[in-house]
């Protein structure tokens, strides 16, 4: 998986970029397929998961890289990267060092089910925390 991939690269130019140059990112578990979250990449954090093998995003809130695991510990290992159809949304299959890749402890971002109805609906954490978040970040 390692090149010299240069946010230069025509390779980088099949993507359609957001008006904000982002892309939007779906990071799923390899071996199981499990969606582990969801996130934005910009042409150099696209181009730096290409050079290291690990999953980098764009923070919009710190507006910076953002090298999954670099406060936590639970690192992205890439193992293969798509591109959809529309060449908008980019797919990593990716090993999730510790089992976990949500903020809140738990295996995946999408631990809320939705249960009930149209009128009388509500949303419910259906996957156990597997780490206290107050442990995961200092």
């Amino acid at each position: 998986m390692t090149t010299n991939a240069t946010p230069g690269a025509t390779w980088l130019d099949k993507v359609n970029w957001d008006a904000n140059g982002l892309v939007p990112v779906i990071a799923q578990e390899a071996t199981t397929g499990d969606v582990l979250m969801f996130a934005w990449m910009n042409r150099e954090a696209l181009a730096k998961t290409v050079e290291t093998g690990r999953a980098v995003y764009f923070s919009r809130s710190r507006q910076r890289l953002w090298f999954k695991g670099e406060e936590s510990g639970h690192v992205q290992h890439v193992r293969d990267i798509r591109l959809d159809c529309d060449e908008d949304v980019v797919l990593l299959k990716v090993e999730q060092v510790s089992g976990i890749a949500c903020h809140t402890g738990r295996h995946s971002c999408f631990f809320q089910q939705f249960d009930g109805t149209v009128d009388d609906g509500q949303w419910v954490a259906v996957d156990p925390v597997l780490k206290d978040p107050e442990h995961i970040y200092k």
